[in-house]
């Protein structure tokens, strides 16, 4: 009887049969289509000891079958076919040492002759191995425009590269603010799609870790590298608690903060200490998060300060997600102090009608919830009631639909 590799094999197989085959053929576009073939082909097999170098094996065979009438056959058949599996050598050739095989794959992804969106979309599909269906949920974009993103792409960056190569250390150099952005939006895309993911498996949120693991270990004094390990350390850390005993979600003021996992933040602050000489993105984001995390409790957390240092992100990383950030904490800081709301409700309402999709229902939660603590519930609860069917974590609709049903309650 076949033994069929577990999810976790197939999900750390992936980046290594990708690259080698991407390596051996020269086409981005082709590993895929081929780690692919080969991992569907494996589930019938019985004995295979390495399921990489097996799928790069059948990978190349398959190749070969779908182009032995073209003029390259002729070529390379007499060094291909004799079918044997790959060895060591071959799986790292063309790789630097240390470089882990999702990073090299993630710095061709990254290359700067793409669009933001479309390195994105390339890392997305080929260093997590995520379908165009999954890759385009993700993202929030539809599934059309993720794969015509992802054609592009390859498009482009054949016609600027030439073939498949690991870039060298000065072009990694280059590109590692573009990987740093996207592994941060991998980040942000598993807080966003499940608080509590149901396996390892889908768990993008440890991915993201991992590669940022794997970051350090290149460029271990890079403030911004340590940033961002910090952020998704710290992210990690507080994820536990997030949500009640029945599934619902549960906002920052109320969480268990006894859930935390400790030994995760303090290797969280570990490294937010070490970006601290740094003043770019991840380095402050870094020490935003290390604020939220050493504060006893909601009321204590030093606002002013959180203030300040997202005053100073919006000068170096101006966006609508940091807009909506500054807003929110200059809120806390108005409640605390009694203050006039109204210029932080404007700002929210302006990012709210106006702002990009994720900026809009950012700022229409960051409504919600001071109208809510201002008792301004059946404001609170029409707002929470359109949230509830535009969000796909179900454990944030669940708490907006709490929230309604209270305001029901309370009001009806």
């Amino acid at each position: 009887m076949s033994v069929r590799p577990t999810d976790e094999e197939f999900r750390a197989a992936w980046p290594r049969v990708v690259r080698a085959l991407a390596a051996w053929s020269g086409s981005l576009d082709d590993a895929e289509e081929y780690a692919a073939e080969a991992m569907a082909r494996v589930v019938d097999q019985e004995g295979v000891d390495d399921l990489a170098a097996w799928c790069v094996s059948v990978g190349k065979r398959a190749w070969i079958d779908d182009h032995r009438r073209r003029d390259v056959f002729a070529r390379i058949l007499p060094e291909l076919a004799t079918g044997e599996a790959m060895t060591p050598n071959e799986f790292t050739q063309g790789v630097p040492a240390g470089l882990d095989d999702r990073l090299a794959l993630l710095f061709v992804a990254c290359d700067e002759a793409l669009a933001p969106g479309a390195q994105m979309v390339l890392a997305l599909r080929v260093v997590c191995g995520l379908s165009i269906a999954e890759t385009a949920m993700h993202l929030g974009i539809q599934e059309s425009a993720a794969a015509a993103r992802l054609t592009r792409a390859k498009r482009a960056l054949a016609q600027a590269r030439g073939e498949f190569r690991v870039p060298d250390a000065g072009e990694r150099h280059v590109r590692l603010p573009v990987v740093l952005d996207c592994v941060a939006g991998m980040f942000t895309v598993a807080h966003r799609t499940a608080l509590e993911p149901p396996d390892a498996l889908s768990d993008m949120g440890t991915q993201a870790l991992s590669i940022a693991d794997a970051l350090v270990a290149l460029f271990p004094d890079d403030t911004e590298v340590r940033g961002l390990r910090a952020v998704l350390r710290l992210g990690l850390a507080r994820r536990p608690g997030r949500v009640d005993a029945e599934g619902v979600a549960l906002t920052l003021d109320v969480v268990d903060r006894s859930r935390w996992d400790q030994r995760l933040l303090r290797a969280g602050l570990s490294d937010a200490a070490a970006a601290a000489g740094g003043d770019r993105r991840f380095a402050l984001e870094a020490a935003i998060s290390g604020l939220h995390s050493v504060a006893p409790s909601f009321a204590q957390t030093d606002w002013p300060r959180i203030v300040q240092l997202y005053e100073a992100l919006r000068q170096v990383w101006p966006s609508p997600a940091v807009d909506v950030a500054l807003l929110t904490a200059q809120g806390q800081v108005a409640l605390t102090g009694r203050a006039d709301l109204g210029p932080v409700e404007h700002g929210l309402q302006l990012l709210a009608d106006e702002g990009p999709s994720y900026a809009r229902r950012d700022a229409a939660f960051a409504l919600a919830d001071l109208r809510w603590r201002t008792g301004r519930r059946a404001e609170a609860g029409e707002r929470y009631r359109e949230l509830a069917g535009q969000v796909h974590n179900d454990a944030v609709r669940r708490f907006c639909e709490r929230r309604t049903g209270q305001t029901d309650r309370d009001y009806g």
